[in-house]
């Protein structure tokens, strides 16, 4: 019927016909029981890329008056579901980006007005006598008066206000106390369901917006699958299209919500296009934001940002974040801020953040070597390709070398004399290993735990890059490390591989030197 109100299924129809379109409508079962309840508030936010847009044109084809949809959904997941029907193409809909109204506007009083002059032309094609001069909240409730049907508000960028006027407190308002009068215990409203990045609970006293149940990257509350592609997802597409599955994990894998790993969908789609993986995240807008917040340096967010990139979560607290992008009491906010942008995992149940994939590690990698930040990590990180090929080749010499001098580089970050030092640089020294290998800190093997094993990837041939285990010693020496990876059976985890390397490393704490031996031995060995 019009173009935001009640709008035709165009956007849908294209989705599904694309190349690659994976089925997400089981996500309309929930918004059919949320439908006229006291649930019927939703917010999901998730980053950039990972398919909002693509759910609210689903969403606005099924309950829209101004399409028949059952042409496209009669094949999918939702027509099995008992709901199917009863609220198919039976809502009036408003479909909204906010993004493109404030993008054509000089203010947010200007952006609001705008809003209203368009959807009038909508609303007055309706001929039910509506006056002009009402504003949105009376059409509205004149139209849900004469038809007796209620409206699915969609909208889109709900957050871009936030994000592009992030310090201008007045816009703020204004605009949270027109979405509050608007949408808040309206009967014409049978559902909202609104995206973003940023989650909306705590701007101040206009914080009334708490009538939305949220979804986010910290608790998507049971609807996880409908924030990302899931594992199983990936693994037909992989086979669809003859992409290497390990290879697709490794890259884009690692977003952990209840559960449930959760993949980019862009990034997955990009790779599968262009037969290619590789990263993708800077084709949107939330890298200057990456650079801009790691630039802070916050609370020791250096520190902390260097053992992400070694591989090791970090604790979080995510409470006292503020939902915008401006207001930091501690590290911890900043941290947050980067999992809702999507350059963060968040493990729930253990309260920390990790990197979840290499597209991402990349990004941060990619985002110091840009700015120029952190120089001596930035050297660490590029001298690793180097130490990799050393270790590979077994010269040992200068592997300590290099190891010695990542160590003298990153001093600052822990105590320099402590075992835990030396471990944490092994871990960033190595950091383009993880390109070939899974990483893993006291792997149980034999009769203990060796320090770091590094395991080839599925994907990569193991022997070019065959299994290490890496035993450190402190002011002992090499030769025993190497010793005790035999006496202690650690390679036993490891059978089945034709060859590995035996990898021994010292730091002696008086003149500051490091020593290393390598030894390869095959699977006839006797160790």
């Amino acid at each position: 019927m019009g173009i935001y109100l009640n709008p035709n299924n165009d956007l849908f129809q294209e989705a599904i016909n694309s190349t690659i379109y994976v089925d997400k409508s089981g996500l309309i079962s929930v918004t059919n029981q949320r439908l006229r309840t006291t649930g019927k508030y939703i917010c999901v936010s998730r980053p950039r890329r990972f398919g909002k847009s693509l759910n609210l044109g689903m969403l606005a084809a099924y309950y829209s008056r101004g399409c028949e949809s059952s042409g496209l959904f009669d094949n999918l997941v939702i027509a099995k579901d008992n709901s199917y029907k009863k609220h198919l193409n039976q809502y009036n809909v408003l479909y909204i980006n906010m993004q493109q109204f404030l993008s054509f506007s000089s203010s947010i009083k200007d952006m609001l007005l705008l809003l209203e002059k368009r959807l009038w032309k909508d609303f007055s094609k309706m001929n039910l006598d509506l006056d002009p001069d009402d504003g949105l909240v009376f059409w509205m409730t004149d139209v849900h008066y004469k038809t007796g049907t209620p409206f699915v508000i969609l909208i889109d960028e709900w957050d871009c206000v936030m994000r592009e006027h992030m310090n201008d407190k007045e816009a703020l308002r204004i605009y949270l106390d027109f979405l509050r009068g608007w949408l808040k215990d309206q009967s014409y409203v049978a559902l909202v369901y609104m995206t973003g990045i940023l989650p909306i609970k705590k701007y101040g006293t206009h914080s009334a917006l708490n009538m939305f149940d949220e979804f986010s990257m910290l608790n998507s509350l049971k609807m996880q699958k409908y924030i990302g592609f899931t594992n199983n997802e990936v693994k037909a597409l992989c086979e669809d299209y003859h992409a290497d599955f390990g290879e697709m994990k490794a890259w884009y894998d690692g977003y952990l919500l209840n559960g449930e790993e959760l993949y980019c969908p862009r990034s997955v789609v990009r790779a599968i296009d262009t037969e290619s993986f590789c990263g993708f995240w800077t084709e949107t807008e939330t890298y200057e934001a990456l650079a801009k917040y790691i630039a802070m340096n916050f609370d020791g967010l250096k520190d902390t940002v260097e053992k992400l990139l070694a591989g090791e979560e970090q604790p979080v607290d995510t409470r006292s974040f503020s939902n915008d992008m401006v207001t930091f009491a501690n590290k911890d906010d900043i941290l947050t801020l980067l999992i809702h942008l999507g350059y963060l995992g968040y493990h729930a149940d253990r309260k920390t953040v990790f990197i979840p994939n290499r597209e991402i590690a990349d990004e941060f990698v990619s985002c110091m070597k840009v700015t120029g930040l952190w120089k001596e990590t930035m050297e660490t990180v590029l001298a690793s390709r180097q130490l990799l090929s050393d270790t590979l080749k077994g010269n040992a010499k200068k592997v300590a070398e290099a190891i010695e001098t990542a160590h003298r580089r990153n001093s600052s970050i822990l105590n320099y004399n402590n075992e835990q030092s030396l471990r944490f640089i092994i871990l960033i020294a190595y950091y383009y290993a993880r390109e070939s290998y899974d990483i893993i800190q006291e792997m149980p093997g034999g009769d203990g735990s060796a320090d770091i094993v590094f395991i080839p990837k599925p994907f990569v041939d193991p022997i070019a890059f065959p299994p290490m285990v890496v035993e450190l010693k402190w002011n002992n020496s090499a030769e025993s490390a190497i010793r005790q990876i035999k006496e202690k059976h650690y390679p036993d985890v490891l059978s089945g591989y034709r060859q590995m390397l035996l990898v021994g490393v010292n730091y002696d704490k008086d003149s500051k030197k490091h020593e290393c031996v390598i030894e390869s031995v095959n699977d006839s060995d006797q160790l």
